[in-house]
């Protein structure tokens, strides 16, 4: 029995939705590093329990399963989650990827850490900071008159110099701090002296408590000028030419513990002089310091980061302040003189992750008041307003941590996933209760005590470069690059050159300059990497792949895009390595609320291909008209809808697309000549994805049809079809 015949779309789907929620409540494994556009970890569970168990997903999903000796490959391991997944329950498994970052993170993440030893190391090296540094995250309370309490965010706003009178320029898109949703009112800041004041009402905020002037919550900073507040002349921004633009502390946001309990809302306070004095006593241990441990590369070019080059940043320490930069690098040296490499690793691991808040390009979330940290779109946003946040970290009276972006933050998080790895879990929704489920005999990791040591192999090298034997492994999971996406070597190098000035030879792949590489396979306008040069590397690896595995193992990978045109290039891949596609499963595997595709028509859904060398199709999925595909995808969006999810145009459109793929694939399998030219073997591809016509015609009808009345659902590759054996074609 396999994924066609164990899978069932509806569960997983369900299970799905509900992780990528909140993902680190059901996989606290991401937690350790910060990875972009990771799958959920219970689809590729549901995946591997298909493939392996002998029963229905349903039945195996929340028991503990064990498949020693079975060996499980992915080509592009990314955040790890397909390779996390399948060691979970036994597997051997290797994972490559030419980022030297991805191989650092999922190593990290499989590889056993003695938690109680790890848990000391960072006490002692929190304890040291405080000693060091401590006194830089301290403000007076002027509310109750309370002494060094600590700040949570420092709020600074760019400024610019005017050209006509040199005064000073705050480039304040909008006056307003915090919304009143989970603060008891809105804070705005005054347009004249700079003063906080907590207004009722933005349309009718009054006058400044400290000079009088009118306050407004329209900030002068738009369409890159704003207006002297001195003399009224427009002044242009960015000026990269002059460099990266300075910053004003208009803000904080603290923490008083021995008021909070009958204190109404948040605290906020305009910077004193004790505020500004302390700052600048961390510019003054910068100025004299020696760092070990910052980098000194350049911002090389790219699609996101000459975004940063707009800017005027050259170089990645440009985008961190002083105090930043002196707390990182006081981080660094304590972190490189703990002898025990493996716990080293992990609190360095650890501050590669923390840089994501330590920088001068984090957000300041005006509604859920909290910091923004830089990859939260996916991206390089340069904003006008930056929040720093505090280096420690805040813990209350309880031990939980106030506030985000710190080092005991970090330290919280890390020390779950790890606990994570001894003892996973599963979590079970019975109507609104939610049940977390411990998987006894489970666990992730090359060894534990009282159990068989598993084969790991983790490698920063191209998947088209292995030697791997021929047919060696029981199957392949995977989530490719998608075409024209997420630039991961770009944003990556943020905080590579940092883990690299830290460790230096310590790490495989490390000695080079920059985490990119030009065999990636993203499309890239800056590296010339198009849509040819996608497609020959995808079939390069898929051959080496369907070569490796034993016969009718599948290769089961993940993909959505919103482009036809970039599956022309997967269903060239499919058809060089000699396989067939089985099966095309759709799954949510993002959340529709996340910053990067909110508010567009992307697709939260993915279509899982399954392809194999040798197997069995269900015929009735071997759609030979438009209705009859029609049919077969609103099946499957009944099934989604069973589920929870609220299906869109986008995602009927993907799920289409995936499925005229699978039917191309099928249609030139037997007469498919791998020696064509790539140009060639598109364009007979695109003629084949367009066999049934127009796809937003299908797309129209699907959704015009909606998912609620009953429709005699064929059977949709994947959606437990045991017993239609008869109704299948070997191929």
């Amino acid at each position: 029995m396999t994924i066609e015949q164990n899978y069932n779309i509806a569960f997983v789907a369900a299970l799905a939705l509900k992780e990528k929620q909140i993902q680190q409540i059901y996989r606290p494994i991401i937690a350790v590093h910060k990875w972009f556009a990771r799958r959920p970890g219970t689809l590729f569970r549901g995946l591997t329990l298909s493939e392996f168990g002998e029963r229905p997903i349903e039945d195996t999903f929340f028991e503990s399963n064990d498949f020693p000796g079975r060996k499980v490959a992915d080509p592009f391991m990314g955040g790890g989650t397909p390779l996390i997944e399948a060691n979970r329950v036994g597997c051997d498994v290797q994972g490559y990827d030419i980022n030297p970052m991805s191989a650092w993170i999922v190593r990290e993440e499989i590889e056993h850490l003695d938690i109680p030893a790890y848990q000391k190391a960072a006490r002692e090296l929190l304890s040291a900071l405080e000693e060091d540094i401590g006194s830089f995250y301290k403000t007076d309370c002027p509310i109750y008159g309370d002494k060094d309490v600590p700040v949570k965010y420092f709020i600074w706003v760019k400024e610019v110099s005017c050209t006509n009178c040199s005064e000073d320029v705050p480039l304040f898109p909008s006056y307003r701090i915090a919304e009143d949703k989970r603060h008891t009112a809105n804070v705005l800041v005054c347009s004249k002296c700079y003063a906080l004041n907590e207004v009722a009402s933005v349309s009718e905020p009054g006058a400044c408590k400290s000079c009088d002037a009118e306050l407004t919550m329209a900030g002068p900073a738009k369409r890159n000028s704003c207006a002297c507040p001195s003399c009224g002349v427009a002044n242009k921004y960015p000026q990269p030419e002059n460099g990266p633009l300075r910053h004003r502390l208009v803000a904080l946001e603290y923490y008083n513990p021995s008021k909070k309990k009958d204190h109404k809302g948040r605290f906020f306070k305009s910077p004193d002089k004790k505020d500004h004095e302390r700052f600048e006593a961390a510019q003054k241990l910068w100025a004299d310091h020696s760092p070990k441990h910052v980098p000194e590369q350049l911002i090389l070019p790219g699609d996101e980061t000459d975004r940063l080059h707009r800017w005027g940043y050259t170089k990645y320490r440009e985008l961190f302040n002083e105090r930043q930069l002196y707390g990182l690098d006081k981080s660094a040296a304590y972190i490189a003189a703990i002898p025990d490499k493996r716990i080293r690793h992990a609190l360095a691991t650890n501050f590669s992750d923390l840089l994501r808040y330590q920088n001068m390009l984090c957000r300041y979330d005006t509604m859920a008041l909290k910091s923004l940290d830089i990859f939260s779109i996916h991206g390089f946003p340069v904003g006008l307003i930056q929040v720093e946040s505090n280096l420690l970290g805040i813990a209350n009276s309880g031990g939980a941590n106030v506030g985000s972006g710190g080092w005991s933050n970090i330290i919280e998080k890390y020390t779950k996933a790890k606990r994570y790895c001894d003892t996973p879990f599963e979590v079970r929704h019975e109507g609104n209760r939610k049940t977390q489920v411990p998987i006894s005999g489970e666990w992730i990791g090359e060894r534990l005590n009282g159990h068989r040591r598993r084969d790991i192999s983790i490698r920063c090298i191209s998947s088209t470069e292995i030697d791997i034997s021929p047919n060696s492994l029981d199957a392949v999971f995977t989530d490719p690059p998608y075409f024209g996406n997420v630039q991961y070597g770009e944003l990556m190098d943020f905080c590579y050159v940092w883990l690299r000035a830290l460790l230096g030879k310590e790490a495989e792949g490390f000695e080079r300059m920059s985490s990119r590489d030009d065999g990636e396979l993203t499309g890239n306008q800056t590296q010339g990497r198009t849509l040819i040069h996608f497609t020959e590397g995808l079939a390069a690896v898929y051959s080496k792949m369907a070569t490796a595995l034993k016969p009718g193992a599948p290769l089961a990978f993940t993909y959505h895009h919103n482009k036809l045109s970039a599956y022309e290039a997967v269903s060239v891949a499919i058809l060089d390595a000699g396989l067939v596609c089985s099966a095309a499963l759709p799954c949510p595997a993002e959340m529709g609320g996340s910053i990067h595709i909110h508010g567009t028509s992307s697709s939260i859904v993915d279509t899982v291909f399954v392809c194999r060398t040798n197997g069995t199709v269900a015929r009735s999925t071997l759609c030979e008209n438009a209705d009859q595909l029609a049919l077969l995808i609103i099946g499957e969006l009944q099934q989604l809808s069973q589920a929870g999810m609220k299906v869109r145009r986008g995602d009927i459109r993907c799920i289409t697309f995936g499925h005229l793929s699978r039917l191309a694939v099928w249609s030139l399998r037997k007469a498919w000549d791998a020696t064509m030219t790539t140009d060639a073997k598109l364009r007979l591809v695109a003629e084949k994805l367009m066999a049934f016509g127009d796809p937003e015609a299908i797309v129209a009808q699907c959704e015009a049809a909606g998912f609620t009345t009953h429709f005699q659902v064929l059977p949709a590759g994947g959606a437990n079809m045991k017993g239609l054996e008869k109704n299948a074609i070997t191929f």
